[in-house]
């Protein structure tokens, strides 16, 4: 009998001090997400015609440290980013999703709730595999927040 691997969810929720557009096209900066994300990013393909750059049909090659592995762009715009890798590996049924949702009466904060979702290997302890991306991903957000109470928005 086959068994099946259980779901990781991981969800980092945060507001940030940019206004959402700003925000999302940091987010879709592929080249410079090393500055937030312990890994290099690479984009592979450009954004399908018509698309936010960075957006929709973009693909990226991801490296940290010997593991890379791609993620195409399923769907991107001001609100929402949703970016899947390509294959199995490093883990299968991945899906990670930003949701943006502008705060305040101006909206010069924006609320990011990221969630992700995948499927380990079966000789991956899952909880460890959590711990590890949980962990970056915080990290990132953290930065990212860093980034844009610092007032550098470039």
């Amino acid at each position: 009998m086959l068994l099946m691997r259980p779901m990781v969810t991981i969800q980092v929720k945060k507001i940030l001090q940019a206004p959402i557009n700003l925000v999302s096209q940091t987010l879709l900066e592929h080249q410079q997400l090393d500055r937030f994300f312990k890994a290099k990013f690479t984009l592979v393909k450009n954004e399908n015609n018509g698309e936010l750059l960075g957006g929709k049909g973009a693909i990226r090659q991801i490296s940290i440290g010997k593991i890379t592995f791609s993620e195409k762009i399923i769907n991107a715009s001001n609100e929402h980013i949703c970016y899947q890798i390509i294959g199995d590996k490093p883990v299968s049924n991945h899906q990670g999703d930003i949701q943006l949702t502008p705060v305040g009466i101006e909206s010069m904060c924006t609320n990011i709730d990221y969630v992700i979702r995948f499927t380990c290997p079966p000789w991956l302890p899952s909880f460890l595999v959590k711990f590890f991306v949980e962990r970056d991903i915080n990290n990132a957000i953290k930065k990212l927040a860093q980034h844009f109470s610092s007032g550098h928005f470039t």
